[in-house]
């Protein structure tokens, strides 16, 4: 159902109202119909019962509620939530196959962009551990959304091992950190610079022909009367200067030390404590970690039962009266769902921003919607599996794969045990 479609479907649904004797208003031309804002669900939202308050002499939540049944019932939505002061959340039907296919399709690349872009981001920063593990993080954010990106330290010298070594888990002690490149100047010839392999940057040498294209394009040149390539982008030349961490970090342990450092927004200044550590429902990093363990452990015992996931549509019985499901053991398919259709777009915010935060908090999110939904994928006593486990299964192997993406763009270990 495309919006010009469902707007359509909105405006019937008011004109069924009207014609119950529900609303007494004058049916709309148009009706809205955009991606929900924060803190809506689903697919689509539109303001129509806000709209038509006025004239109906009632609050628009009331008239909210008058119209979600006329929506409920319509073929190709599966669900209709009011939030806010009265918008109406629209879940269309086939969503969750689609999003659990696409996730699965592209496992832990979900989120990326499809091919690089032209743009050429140098990223600075003092020779900090907040600061170097922030720019590090950044950069494969920022590639991952296709930007090419360089890494330097302000001030050259060796970088510590606590700082490379044991939190970076990547680039030997021994290698130090140059001095800021001007990202537009040529490389000496036939070398790159010392940190473009240790940071995973690739630089070709200046002549040097490449091409983007697909494998076994011919470098051919344009004909003649071709318009020229529009000019790249300049290069972005950012200097990241998160709040330094009052202690170090490095007793915290590799995982625990860069949660520290990321999860608070740059502005924040990080808490280097032992509550990074605690296996509790307190501990953020815990409950994303633990979330990933369970997906693997729900696939081990769903493969002991003789199943395996399968694409399907879990509904959400409590809600929507679907049959053929097992009624509220269903109930946080939604959350779970926005939290992984959202995911793209908190991966695209960090770049956009700057902020390898927004990342670790969506992570949080998929946590925590997984863990209020996971007890209802294995059947229970002699209920046998059904095509609704099959597709929940699926469902949490997708959040999964989601969690182990983004922890893997933190450099954070994904646990298979906790």
């Amino acid at each position: 159902m495309t919006p010009v479609e469902l707007s359509s479907t909105v405006l019937r649904a008011v004109r069924r109202a009207v014609d119950d004797g529900e609303l007494a208003v004058s049916v709309p031309e148009r009706a809205q119909v955009v991606p929900p804002g924060p803190g809506g669900r689903g697919d689509y939202a539109t303001n129509v019962a806000l709209q038509l308050a006025r004239p109906a002499g009632r609050p628009p939540r009331e008239v909210a509620e008058i119209l979600r049944p006329h929506l409920g019932g319509v073929a190709g939505v599966a669900r209709v939530d009011i939030t806010g002061p009265g918008f109406l959340n629209i879940t269309l039907s086939g969503r969750e196959p689609a999003l659990v296919a696409e996730i699965l399709r592209r496992r832990e690349r979900y989120g990326y962009a499809e091919g690089p872009t032209s743009q050429v981001v140098q990223l600075h920063h003092p020779r900090e551990v907040r600061a170097a593990v922030t720019a590090q993080v950044l950069a494969r954010i920022l590639r991952s959304q296709g930007a090419v990106v360089r890494v330097s330290c302000e001030i050259p010298g060796e970088i510590p091992g606590e700082i490379h070594g044991e939190i970076h888990g990547e680039i030997s002690p021994e290698i130090s950190c140059e001095a800021a490149p001007d990202p537009a100047a040529p490389d000496p010839a036939g070398s790159e610079p010392a940190w473009a392999g240790f940071l995973g940057v690739t630089v070709d040498a200046p002549g040097a022909s490449s091409t983007h294209g697909a494998p076994g394009t011919p470098n051919t040149p344009s004909p003649p009367d071709a318009f020229p390539p529009p000019p790249p982008p300049p290069p972005l030349n950012i200097t990241l200067r998160p709040v330094p961490a009052a202690q170090d970090p490095t007793p915290l342990g590799r995982d625990a030390a860069r949660w520290a450092l990321l999860h608070p927004a740059p502005h924040d200044r990080p808490r280097i404590t032992d509550e990074h550590l605690v296996q509790a429902e307190g501990n953020p990093l815990f409950r994303v970690r633990y979330a990933y363990a369970r997906c693997q452990a729900l696939g081990r015992n769903a493969a002991a039962l003789g199943f395996s996931a399968a694409l399907g549509d879990s509904g959400d019985c409590e809600d929507c009266g679907h049959s053929g499901h097992s009624g509220d053991r269903t109930s946080g398919v939604s959350p779970l769902l926005d939290a992984l259709d959202t995911y793209p777009h908190a991966l695209a915010a960090a770049a956009r921003h700057r902020a390898p935060d927004r990342l670790a908090r969506h992570l949080v999110t998929v946590a925590d919607a997984l863990l209020a939904f996971q007890h209802t994928v294995l059947p229970l006593g002699d209920e046998k599996p059904s095509a609704a486990h099959r597709s929940r299964l699926a469902l949490a192997e997708a959040a999964g794969t989601v969690l182990a993406g983004g922890l893997s763009l933190l450099g954070i270990d994904a646990p298979t045990h906790l």
